[in-house]
């Protein structure tokens, strides 16, 4: 398997979080390419990369950079100032790679906000990082003190904003109400394309790892980041590989990657010899895939996609051949129910009902039309709410449900 490490460069550096080991081993060097091109140029290159975002939808990061406003007043100062948040609120279950950067290499992040803050002229940038990730958070300041003392962020300020342990936080627009103090709550979506907003201020909310991303393509241009992965998901990213395997952890990999090569390279196969039962792809919100389904699997958009799941934020969970399906969904389920904002009538009663439905299921109270109702509180939760929590919630219900039924109707 062909070694990609385009993020993962300095991880296993001793000392590679402090800003001496980072400049020693390339650490700022792209930030004299600020000197060679415009703002718009630099945007034009991450278009040409074909870079995607990272922290779970995969759409093409630079549909979102070309909306923050570039136009200037007649006095050559911008109406409103922009500004960028860094989404670090990592909190679905199987997701752990954007902590890996925060702690291995958080200069790298640094780099990444410094050329993004040019490239849509904005002045100031929030890392919005969980509360629970308290040791990553003082890493992080750490190299931040180190980045202002050097000179680094003469021009452009960073601010580490803590969360409060909401998983709906980790939705842009909810993590906007919750960065101007508001209950985090999805916004309503516009009718067009427009920026997101900070306090009536356009901002643009990228993911930790679609930002660290930033300084390779910019260093090296946009074919280099191009001759990796495939030619609609290019580049590489940080799996996150959890469960039943021998070595889990975080390795990044190019797109395109055979699933199982992946997880027998990196992981070093199924625990315990035993057989593999199932794997989520993509963190605890992406369809789950069967064995022969994970056999045929490349880990890129694309093809998880028309395999009816996604790819998600990279964060495989791996079970073997002794995982009861009926269990892992009420350990899911769980999850939802205490996660969900309670604003959407369907989302709120629906992971509450689901997640009673199956765990009366597992008590052996249950009946083949209790089943039945799982699948049609799925389809009453999808598509009726104002985020995609419920229409996930609703899939994995109803990916646990068809392929591994027998063991549903086993446990009734």
């Amino acid at each position: 398997m062909r070694e990609c490490k385009i993020v993962s460069r300095k991880f296993d550096i001793p000392g590679s979080h402090t800003l001496e080991v980072s400049k020693a081993h390339g650490g700022y060097r792209t930030l004299a390419k600020m000197d060679e091109y415009s703002p718009l140029e630099i945007i034009e290159i991450i278009r040409e990369s074909k870079l995607r975002g990272k922290g779970g939808g995969g759409s093409p990061a630079s549909a979102k950079w070309t909306l923050m406003p570039q136009e200037n007043d007649k006095n050559g100062k911008s109406d409103k100032p922009s500004f960028l948040a860094v989404n670090c609120d990592e909190s679905e279950p199987g997701t752990f790679k954007d902590r890996q950067i925060i702690s291995k290499d958080p200069h790298l992040l640094i780099e990444g906000i410094l050329i993004t803050c040019y490239a849509i002229k904005a002045k100031h940038a929030y890392i919005y990082i969980r509360g629970e990730y308290k040791q990553f958070q003082d890493i992080l300041q750490f190299a931040i003190d180190e980045a202002y003392e050097d000179g680094l962020l003469d021009h452009c300020d960073i601010t580490v904003h803590r969360g409060a342990g909401a998983y709906i936080c980790g939705e842009k627009s909810a993590l906007l109400e919750s960065m101007e103090g508001k209950r985090g709550h999805p916004r309503l979506k516009p009718k067009h394309k427009e920026p997101e907003w900070f306090f009536d201020n356009p901002i643009l909310v990228n993911n930790v790892e679609t930002i660290a991303s930033v300084p390779f393509i910019i260093q090296n241009g946009a074919d280099a980041y191009k001759a990796y992965g495939t030619e609609h998901s290019p580049g590489t990213l940080l799996f996150a590989m959890s469960g039943h395997v021998n070595n889990p952890g975080v390795y990044e990999a190019e797109y395109g990657t055979s699933m199982m090569a992946y997880i027998n390279h990196f992981g070093g196969g199924i625990r315990n010899a035993k057989k593999l039962k199932a794997v989520i792809p993509g963190g605890a919100s992406t369809d789950v895939l069967t064995a022969q389904e994970a056999e045929c699997a490349t880990l890129d958009y694309e093809t998880l996609r028309s395999m009816k799941s996604a790819l998600g934020t990279g964060g495989m969970i791996v079970m073997d051949e002794d995982t009861c399906m009926v269990t892992v969904l009420k350990n899911l389920l769980e999850f939802y129910h205490e996660e969900s904002c309670g604003q959407c009538t369907p989302c709120r009663e629906g992971t509450g009902w689901t997640d009673k439905l199956v765990g009366k299921i597992l008590d052996k109270r249950g009946t083949k039309e209790d089943i039945e109702k799982l699948l049609e509180i799925a389809d009453t939760m999808n598509g009726k709410t104002i985020c995609v929590f419920a229409p996930a919630v609703a899939t994995v219900i109803k990916s646990f449900v068809s392929k591994f039924r027998d063991e549903f109707e086993v446990a009734v």
